[in-house]
């Protein structure tokens, strides 16, 4: 028994849970819950292409102005940022698991990002959350949605985030983010189609995809998520 006990305990296998959906269906909120839950790293995709489209390089400003237009980035963009990253967490004591905010968003970086999980042995326990919004809901949250000046933390248009005046995080002031626009928020809806969905549909066929509805309070969402990945 103690052999078995023993054994558990050094068998422990970190999370890797990629959360996905329609832009506003409320990805990043889902994903700081499980961050907290459990001790997660995380990586946002939207959040790490804004800081590199920030730097003064070609790829920096082409990355800002894909994003202006609503459009995704090839997949070797994002791929390059979170290899960085898992690189960093391998080195990392205590490692609890990742949680993967928006990606990956194209096929090419789905099969890419299984084959460096499981190069970096975080693939045994592997989940994708989907959280389901109608397209309807998704441009209403986009339209209202706001964003901390200060932080850059992203406020969903949901629940008592809509109460807010302020940032709960920092204090910042909120606006309305740049890449928000009608124009912008239809390329984009169109673009989940066209890219996100074959990225669901792959992750189907391998029996890792979770569908959780993303209609209800933020609070039934999360319990939901964790019914589906326990």
């Amino acid at each position: 028994m103690y052999y078995e006990q023993s054994y558990c305990k050094f068998m422990f296998i970190p999370k890797a849970i990629s959360v996905l959906g329609r832009a506003g269906c409320g990805k990043g909120t889902q994903s700081d819950l499980l961050v907290e839950k459990f001790g997660l790293e995380y990586f946002g995709s939207g959040e790490s292409l804004r800081a590199r489209a920030k730097k003064a390089d070609f790829t920096g400003k082409k990355t800002a102005e894909v994003m202006a237009k609503g459009e995704l980035v090839p997949a070797f963009v994002i791929s390059n940022l979170w290899m960085d990253a898992l690189e960093e967490l391998k080195q990392k004591k205590g490692f609890k698991g990742i949680v993967f905010d928006g990606t990956p968003r194209k096929l090419a970086e789905a099969k890419f990002l299984e084959d460096a999980l499981k190069w970096y042995e975080w693939d045994k326990n592997r989940k994708v959350v989907l959280i389901e919004v109608s397209e309807k809901e998704s441009f209403n949250r986009l339209t209202k949605r706001r964003q901390c000046e200060k932080c850059k933390k992203v406020i969903p248009w949901i629940g008592d985030f809509k109460k807010m005046d302020k940032c709960h995080k920092c204090g910042g002031k909120l606006i309305f983010r740049t890449d928000d626009k009608p124009t912008a928020i239809r390329k984009r809806l169109a673009e989940y189609k066209s890219e996100v969905v074959p990225v669901i549909h792959y992750y189907n066929l391998q029996e890792k995809l979770v569908r959780v509805n993303g209609e209800q309070s933020i609070e039934d969402v999360f319990k939901d998520i964790l019914k589906a990945i326990q």
